[in-house]
């Protein structure tokens, strides 16, 4: 039997600064899509969206995405999640100014 489960992240955005997170394996929040934890059940995605949700005094809007990993990259699935990936879209800013 195949898995027909999508693979998924855990993302919010930060209380003080606006970035957007990642849950990480420690349940962690960590700006890096390449350092979140993947979840593969839906039953481990619940819990941690629960203990997230605990953490308001840190982050705010938790919710899971869809993603896809190949070679060990994790790429979200939809445009929405691959554009807050990226950071501010004004150029030089944010995440954008670290590739230059």
């Amino acid at each position: 039997m195949s898995n027909t489960q999508p693979n998924k992240v855990i993302t919010a955005n930060h209380l003080l600064n606006g970035n957007v997170v990642y849950l990480n394996s420690q349940f962690d929040w960590v700006n890096r899509l390449s350092d979140a934890k993947v979840f593969t059940d839906e039953t481990s995605i619940e819990e941690a969206i629960i203990n997230a949700n605990s953490q308001q005094h840190v982050v705010v809007g938790v919710y899971s995405i869809n993603i896809a990993v190949l070679n060990e990259i994790i790429t979200p699935k939809h445009f929405r999640e691959q554009f807050r990936n990226k950071g501010p879209s004004n150029y030089n800013h944010g995440k954008q100014s670290e590739v230059l």
